[in-house]
């Protein structure tokens, strides 16, 4: 098969693999679709974030979709010729955690696409993946492939959603609103938020919030005191959502949140960041941290497939997999791109 391979950054070639064998709780998938992630932007710009390097090629990759074309022996739930999108996790399943349900935090997890472990856990832009039929969910024929390989992004904002509690009636900033902003938008106006407000420091996504349903949009790097108003009488928002990493945009973020709000973290960034820790306890504000999901992916699914969430203007372009260099640079272009999908 062939695969998209970082070797370091800017530096991805086209490369053969070999396919596994199919063992008996075992699915093979032909790969159609599969979403860019800022994390698969980390590792072929920068070869990384933060302390996770590229120490080995890599395959990236995480967000996917595609057709069976094989199942083992013992499988009963998934035929070939069914459509299905590929929850990357793969926890142990014995751990003190995965047994508390707490999966998410399973210090042996399996995450595809992802460098945090070595060897690194290889990810999904292949034509064909060998995996447990339970990380497999079925799709309805009719779902096109490119947005359910959305379902994984999807289950990050739904995950942080749920974290961080009731939207029903509530005032809601989401900070950075590229991708996981723009989802956190849908699925909060879906949680009944009254009020969306966006932020970010490029013009071209802020178009891209309001058209799905963001209330109002601010650049804050061409108008640094756009979010000056919503400090008054201790601050405005019930939920803040910061997905862009920035420490800045964290400071800013209690600033403007109220007294007992709710700040939920899914930007990492590059690194540390410094709390303003007199804001966050005089104001007895909760700063949630949230990473990742765990049923929260069948839930995306559920809503992609029944078209109550629609991500179609997220979708910037479907890029052919020989084509992955293009893909990844127009990606990587804020001002050109929200979502950048190939068709592997």
């Amino acid at each position: 098969m062939k695969a998209a391979v970082i070797h370091a950054p800017y530096d991805l070639r086209i490369e053969e693999r070999e396919v596994p064998a199919v063992g008996p709780h075992e699915i093979k998938v032909r790969i159609r679709a599969g979403g860019i992630c800022g994390s698969d932007l980390h590792y072929y710009l920068r070869g990384g974030f933060g302390t996770v390097r590229l120490q080995e090629p890599f395959i990236p990759g995480h967000e996917v979709a595609g057709e069976v074309m094989e199942v083992g022996a013992a499988v009963t739930r998934i035929r070939a010729g069914d459509h299905v999108a590929i929850n990357p996790s793969r926890p142990c399943g014995h751990c003190h955690f995965c047994l508390s349900g707490l999966p998410t935090h399973c210090p042996d997890m399996y995450y595809h696409g992802s460098a945090m472990r070595m060897p690194h856990a290889q990810g999904l832009f292949r034509e064909v993946l060998v995996c447990g039929e339970a990380q497999a969910v079925l799709l309805p024929p009719a779902l096109a492939l490119e947005t359910a390989a959305f379902a994984e992004p999807l289950a990050v904002c739904l995950h942080a959603v749920h974290r961080a509690g009731s939207l029903l009636g509530k005032r809601v900033l989401v900070s950075g609103s590229g991708p996981i902003g723009a989802l956190v938008i849908l699925v909060a106006r879906r949680a009944g938020a009254r009020e969306i407000v966006a932020t970010d420091i490029v013009d071209a996504p802020l178009v891209v919030a309001r058209h799905i349903g963001a209330d109002a949009a601010f650049n804050v790097a061409s108008e640094p005191r756009a979010l000056d108003r919503f400090k008054t009488d201790k601050g405005y928002f019930d939920a803040v959502f910061e997905a862009s990493g920035s420490g800045a945009a964290l400071a800013s973020a209690l600033e403007v949140t109220r007294p007992g709000g709710v700040i939920a973290q899914l930007g990492l960034g590059g690194g540390e960041m410094t709390v303003p820790m007199n804001l966050l306890v005089t104001k007895e504000i909760r700063l949630q941290g949230t990473f990742r999901f765990d049923q929260e992916f069948v839930w995306a699914v559920d809503y992609l497939a029944a078209g109550t969430i629609d991500v179609s203007p997220l979708l910037t372009e479907v890029v052919p997999l020989a084509e992955a260099v293009r893909a990844f640079d127009l990606a990587a272009d804020r001002n050109r791109a929200m979502k950048v999908v190939l068709a592997i």
